[in-house]
């Protein structure tokens, strides 16, 4: 099929993981408007750290209801068990993103297209780029076919032959050049750009990771 490669391993690996990969996609889609919030500090704290290290931060910044609370959100970005690389620009722009996050919700509920929406938040959400505009709405389960272009998913698709190098740098129109790439892909091979997301992911991490 066309250049790529790889694809038997690539359709058997989804064959042993794909129940698992549409229960975490059904698991995105039933995140309740009420989390929208720690799922976009989620997605402000992954950058150039461990997505295992960003759930953890996630959950203590729940448990401490700083949605609400008058909290300084630097000492939550590392603790004993974990640290968020950056954690002095991270808080900075957590408070901003609190601080404005009445405009954000009402974005993120609008009756737009996935990608209306992620152009707005990488304009007005500080430290929000493509990857994590868009990893934010797949964590909704928003995303509507969006890809989230991290260093895992650029090797794979690598990998499999689907772009001929990985950029050194992604800037938007690199990002969109490979996002409608990895698109035709998952149209050619006949699995969603999301189930292959997950699997990517899977691939790299050894589990299905958010």
């Amino acid at each position: 099929m066309k250049h790529y490669r790889h694809l038997e391993e690539l359709q058997s690996g989804f064959i042993v993981k794909r129940k698992a990969i549409l229960r975490r996609l059904q698991e995105y889609r039933e995140v309740p408007e009420n989390k929208y919030f720690y799922e976009l500090l989620y997605c402000l704290m992954t950058p150039q750290s461990s997505a295992v290290n960003a759930a953890k931060a996630q959950k203590n910044f729940e448990l401490h209801n700083f949605q609400f609370a008058t909290i300084d959100p630097e000492p939550l970005l590392y603790q004993k068990d974990y640290y968020i690389r950056f954690h002095k620009s991270k808080a900075q722009w957590i408070l901003e993103m609190k601080t404005n996050y009445p405009a954000i919700f009402s974005m993120t509920i609008a009756a737009l297209s996935a990608a209306e929406k992620r152009e707005w938040f990488v304009k007005n959400v500080r430290g929000l780029s493509y990857k994590e505009a868009t990893h934010f709405l797949r964590n909704i389960g928003m995303n509507d076919g969006l890809t989230i272009l991290d260093r895992h998913i650029l090797k794979n698709l690598l990998y499999y032959k689907v772009i001929p190098s990985i950029p050194k740098a992604l800037t938007k129109k690199n990002y969109l050049i490979i996002e409608k790439k990895f698109q035709q892909f998952a149209e050619d091979i006949a699995i969603s750009v999301d189930e292959l997301d997950l699997l990517f992911w899977s691939n790299e991490a050894g589990e299905i990771l958010k």
